[in-house]
């Protein structure tokens, strides 16, 4: 894995990538801290009598997605995850070996060069790592792929895919090259900033690459057809709430012009799209408003133009668009003044 070699130890200029705390640990405390800070709450134990980590601890981000240089050292068990955490966990092995577990009784192993994924906030994990074990993993919010999907493909996959752990890329993939095309942009100060175009770009692609891999090993089409596989109802709904986005209309009323009940509508979305009808409305309303900071003219403010859209609790809508595009509205309005 040598074009791995110096992934989030230099950047590609050759400079040493800096990182706020330490960057190794033989301390068990310490390294569980880290975890807890850049995966999610779980149980770990070495797999030996008396043994102290030499981990190596390293961070950086792309956008909201984290990415760790990680190794604690020694052979261990890790299990208990937490599902409440909320993240896919995407874990690309340097060298030596991880052990995972699939689902039932049986496990698989990746080595240098393989990926693995599984959806911590779908189901539980457990894995065995071997002595010589290092990993440059990524932890990414589940909503922030999910609304990648949205947009890309139209829909939310189903739990057919978040609850799948797989196995896949190889030496060489696809996969692989994105991976390091991506370590490379990260600079002396270990980001790909949030609020920069080569963040959010950054973060579009492995989301989507991950997405078409995840779904190729799950057996599911991305692709084809997936909105018109909807019923008629959603299908309008969605037609309907997009016109209307600045208008906010209400659920019960657009389920009404469709021909259902508030409940009919909801389950169709939640089956085909696996989000609310609220929450498709939400988006599209977060849409608008990030088009018309981008479109601003001399004069109009956030707060000029997220009160056409009909807010009034600025604080609720800043930070429910900076969990969706990674940046303050305010930012968005400046970068296009």
């Amino acid at each position: 894995m040598q074009k791995f070699d110096q992934a989030l130890i230099l950047d590609d200029m050759g400079r040493p990538i800096r990182q706020e705390g330490p960057v190794s640990s033989r301390d068990w405390d310490e390294v569980e801290a880290f975890c807890r800070q850049v995966y999610l709450p779980f149980q770990v134990r070495p797999l030996g009598r008396m043994l102290r980590p030499e981990a190596t601890m390293r961070q950086a981000r792309i956008g909201r997605i984290v990415v760790t240089r990680f190794s604690y050292g020694v052979p261990i068990h890790l299990n208990d995850t937490d599902v409440s955490s909320g993240h896919v966990i995407v874990l690309n092995t340097l060298a030596g070996a991880l052990r995972h577990k699939l689902g039932g009784r049986s496990d698989t192993v990746t080595r240098a060069g393989d990926s693995f994924v599984v959806d911590c906030s779908r189901v539980d994990h457990w894995l065995d790592a071997d002595a010589d074990h290092m990993q440059l993993n990524l932890t990414i919010p589940h909503d922030v792929i999910a609304d990648v999907a949205r947009r890309w493909f139209g829909f939310v996959p189903d739990d057919r895919l978040w609850t799948r752990r797989l196995a896949f890329g190889e030496r060489g993939s696809r996969w692989m090259s994105l991976l390091g095309y991506a370590v490379r942009c990260i600079g002396a100060d270990g980001l790909v900033r949030g609020d920069s175009p080569m963040a959010r770009h950054l973060e579009e692609l492995l989301c989507v690459e991950l997405l078409h891999s995840w779904a190729l090993g799950s057996g599911l089409a991305l692709t084809d057809g997936a909105r018109a596989a909807a019923p008629h109802y959603v299908r309008e709904a969605e037609q309907i709430m997009e016109a209307e986005a600045c208008e906010a209309p209400a659920i019960s009323d657009v389920a009404m012009r469709v021909g259902v009940s508030g409940r009919t509508l909801s389950e169709g979305f939640r089956r085909f799209r696996g989000i609310t009808p609220r929450d498709f409305l939400r988006d599209r309303r977060l849409d608008g408003i990030r088009a018309a900071l981008e479109r601003a003219q001399p004069g109009q403010t956030v707060t000029s133009i997220a009160s056409d859209w009909g807010y009034v609790n600025f604080g609720a809508l800043a930070r429910a668009y900076r969990q969706r595009f990674g940046e303050n509205p305010s930012q968005t309005l400046l970068r296009h003044r």
